[in-house]
């Protein structure tokens, strides 16, 4: 009996082992530190370029939108590294328009900045808008989004480009819209937004690392 028992624990040790390898590596990885300069920052962010919401080939189309918000040094990831705490589609005699007509959005915020990749040749920080909620209304159709967009910052222009894929964002609540902008359909949203530290030609940056 003694044999069989050894070997027992031979295996024992040798799956504890191989355990513990497979854990250790995972767990001593650090989480990214992301640093934000200036930090904390008011950031006012203006669009570079059409701010477009497409809804089942329906495109809402926005010349003028602005926001305003904040960013801040961070670790983790993904990690929010900026808030959207107001942001408006379309401006005083620029309404947002659709095929169906002038567009009215509405936001709920606010809306946050999430960093989770950091290329230091390009100074580019890939991620996502998160907490993305708006109430859109075209004539009689009213509707609400919800979800997050993929997104890209670089540091060179401060450039946040907004580049949702289908699926990220959803029609959560519908009414007088008929087939049109039903429930459950896929929005994306495609924009650029230039950032700059409030009250400046500052641009703020975003830079993440491992240590």
């Amino acid at each position: 009996m003694k044999k069989p028992i050894r070997n027992l624990a031979v295996v024992a040790g040798t799956a504890s082992a191989a355990f513990a390898l497979a854990v250790s590596p995972a767990s001593a990885v650090a989480s990214t530190v992301w640093t934000v300069s200036p930090s904390p920052a008011s950031i006012t962010a203006v669009n570079s370029g059409n701010i477009v919401l497409s809804v089942n080939g329906i495109a809402m189309t926005c010349t003028k939108s602005n926001g305003s918000g904040s960013g801040q040094s961070t670790t983790g990831n993904p990690a929010t590294v900026g808030t959207i705490n107001s942001i408006a589609f379309g401006a005083s005699g620029t309404p947002c328009t659709s095929v169906l007509g002038p567009v009215t959005a509405v936001p709920t915020t606010p809306w946050t900045i999430v960093a989770q990749d950091y290329t230091a040749s390009t100074g580019v920080t890939k991620g996502y808008v998160g907490n993305v909620d708006a109430t859109v209304t075209v004539g009689a159709c009213v509707f609400r989004v919800t979800g997050k967009a993929s997104s890209t910052y670089t540091n060179s222009t401060g450039a946040l480009a907004v580049n949702s894929v289908a699926g990220e964002l959803t029609v959560v609540s519908s009414s007088g819209c008929g087939s049109a902008v039903p429930v459950g359909a896929k929005p994306t949203f495609k924009g650029t937004y230039l950032f700059k530290v409030a009250g400046t030609t500052t641009i703020p940056t975003i830079v993440g690392s491992n240590p």
